[in-house]
């Protein structure tokens, strides 16, 4: 599977959630975030975070990010199928992320 199919259905399994848990939508209703993804092997990503919903997914991400998340394909794919989790990927500098704090912490709910 390619990465952005990948990012797509990492976007939908979000916003299903957000659906039918409405403590995650109420949580983040109110954040209007463009997330980046940098893969260094590959390319660069952006989706949007408005209303409790991923949307706007791209592969030319240009322009300003609130987050930056910047990793490798293989991390991704680890991530995304929780076959590695996201603080021993940053302990192991597999993964940076590049926002405020709560921007950091947010990434959890992405995935």
């Amino acid at each position: 599977m390619t990465v952005e199919e990948e990012l797509a259905l990492l976007v939908d399994r979000f916003n299903r959630r957000a659906e039918t848990n409405p403590a995650v939508s109420d949580e983040l209703s109110d954040l209007e975030r463009t997330i980046r993804l940098r893969l260094t092997d590959e390319g660069t990503y952006a989706v949007d975070l408005r209303g409790g919903r991923l949307g706007g997914l791209r592969t030319s991400a240009t322009g300003p990010a609130d987050i930056t998340i910047t990793t490798d394909v293989a991390t991704f794919h680890g991530l995304v199928r929780k076959d590695l989790g996201p603080m021993k990927a940053i302990f192991s500098q597999k993964l940076k992320i590049e926002g405020s704090l709560d921007d950091k912490l947010l990434f959890r709910r992405l995935l």
